[in-house]
């Protein structure tokens, strides 16, 4: 029975001894991941944001792809006023039966081989020009021939203009114009998307400091109530005061740490906004980090100028600026319409020599029906290429061709749509520069707002510490009780909170009337080079 209760008191005493070093250990482990917790914090500041988000932000990504592909359509457009060159090269044999007596040979077989040479060019004022070379070689077995082998060569000039319908730089470069439009429309919408990602990234950085200094305060206002509620406790251990009072502290104490939990959750939040908007993720070395605010909000008074800004904001707002580009776009679709509605007159003119050479054939008699061959005068195919060089046989051909349709409702229509879609574009600018003067309007009133109720707000702030102050050196004396001393904590933390929001609505306000007067892009368009 003695070893019974010694094994159990040795057991007990080992599972004592390992209890105790298992909680030694998981502190060890809490106290590690705790540190690398506070070690993978990245302080940042405002400027470094913005570099980061305008580097890394995934809408931005998606918007950058629009001018690329729109440079591209445009380079491909102007493409057409590239010289073009073709070369041609072919050969063929054939072989026959006779079908008549006087091809005198029981199977004809010829071959033929030719060769080309031109050059293709779009004019600027519609149409294209041509410019090219082709050569021939003919070998036959049939009889009766003059010429055998034989040699051709043609040196030739196309021109085709047309001189209504399609003609002008105007229509010969529409594909290029409206690609370059296209281009400008996309460049506009990707500083417009620029333009929104600084705005919100700003936001969601002030924000984030408001989330932080708002968390400072109510840890600050719990530690207060903690503080007041130990000092009570003590005052009733020694009976000099009644345990009742213990119950309004203790109520303010949770009720705080309620507030405490909830400040927590808004910094949270609004460093998980921030983290997104940065997009940390696509870099390795900053990836699973906790962004803290390295700026702090300041009050600068600045007086906005309503004319100034407006006028700003009609001339550099990317919306505006892509709007009146998407006008122009319409304005050239309505003369593209409108040059279909005319007939079409084309001017063709042609102009070529050839050369013909090879080996003569010398017939009895100088008669090729007797079909006897007594000698052939050598020729090459250098001697027709030197004759169409000598533009020594000149043919040319001038054609007018006059087209006109017999009903052209299609056309018609084109153009009513067109000119409606013109129409809605300038009314469209109306409405787009009346709502930026709304909020021109509404964002310097907010400046004004918030600018007052900063400087009030501070006033407050300052009241509630002198009253708190005040109250507290009372009830050191006994003139007070703890309600209203905790009544007064809480309207200093409120007080703080409130001046805190009043101040970053300022600076907020401030960033979205940049935004609209496109200051926010040409104020870090130097710091940071994201515009082309």
């Amino acid at each position: 029975m003695k070893k019974m209760v010694l094994w159990a008191w040795k057991i007990k005493k080992m599972s004592l001894v390992f209890l105790f070093l298992f909680f030694l250990f998981s502190g060890y482990i809490l106290a590690q991941e705790e540190g690398d917790k506070e070690n993978r914090t990245l302080a940042l500041t405002l400027d470094e944001c913005l570099e980061l988000a305008l580097k890394n932000n995934l809408n931005l990504a998606v918007e950058k792809y629009g001018p690329e592909i729109a440079e591209v359509t445009a380079a491909r457009a102007r493409e057409i006023f590239a010289p073009r060159f073709d070369l041609s090269f072919g050969r063929q044999r054939q072989e026959s039966p006779p079908y008549w007596w006087i091809q005198g040979a029981t199977t004809i077989v010829t071959k033929y081989q030719d060769y080309s040479v031109a050059v293709n060019q779009h004019l600027p004022i519609g149409g294209y020009l041509s410019l090219s070379f082709s050569n021939y070689r003919s070998d036959t077995t049939q009889a009766f021939q003059l010429i055998n082998p034989r040699y051709g060569s043609t040196i030739r000039f196309d021109l085709n203009m047309p001189l209504l319908r399609d003609f002008g730089p105007k229509m010969s470069r529409r594909e290029i114009i409206m690609a370059e439009k296209n281009r400008d429309v996309a460049w506009k919408q990707y500083e417009a998307a620029m333009a929104e990602t600084i705005y919100l990234v700003e936001e969601a950085y002030w924000n984030l400091v408001f989330a932080v200094e708002n968390l400072k305060v109510k840890q600050y206002s719990l530690q207060l109530a903690k503080d007041l509620l130990r000092k009570n406790q003590k005052e009733v251990e020694v009976g000099k005061l009644a345990p009742i009072e213990l119950l309004n502290a203790e109520a303010e104490v949770a009720s705080r740490e309620a507030e405490l939990i909830q400040a927590e959750r808004m910094v949270e939040r609004a460093e998980q906004i921030l983290h997104n908007l940065l997009n940390l993720e696509a870099d390795p070395e900053k990836a699973g980090y906790i962004i803290v605010p390295k700026d702090r909000p300041e009050f600068i008074p600045r007086q906005p100028s309503p004319d100034q800004a407006l006028d700003l904001a009609l001339q550099k707002l990317p919306e505006l600026e892509q709007q009146r580009k998407d006008i122009e776009i319409k304005e050239f679709n309505l003369a593209i319409a409108k040059n279909e509605l005319m007939p079409r007159l084309d001017l063709q003119l042609s102009y070529w020599s050839p050369g013909i050479s090879g080996d003569r054939l010398l017939y009895l008699n100088d008669n090729p029906f007797l079909g006897v061959i007594i000698g052939r005068e050598k020729g090459s195919a250098v001697n027709s290429i030197r004759d169409a060089l000598k533009l020594l046989y000149q043919n040319w051909n001038v054609a007018l061709t006059f087209s006109f349709p017999l009903s052209n409702l299609t056309s018609r229509a084109n153009y009513a749509s067109a000119r409606l879609e013109f129409e809605r574009s300038q009314a469209r600018l109306k409405s787009l520069e009346q709502r930026v003067r709304l909020e021109i309007s509404d964002t310097i009133r907010d400046i004004e707002t918030y600018a007052k109720r900063v400087e009030a707000l501070r006033v407050a702030r300052e009241t509630a510490e002198r009253r708190l102050r005040a109250e507290e050196k009372k009830m050191a004396v006994g003139l007070t009780t703890n309600y209203f001393v905790l009544q007064y904590q809480a309207e200093l933390a409120n007080a703080r909170s409130l001046e805190l929001r009043a101040l970053v609505d300022y600076i907020l306000a401030w960033a979205k009337l940049e935004k609209l007067t496109g200051e926010s892009l040409q104020k870090y368009r130097d710091k940071i080079k994201f515009i082309k």
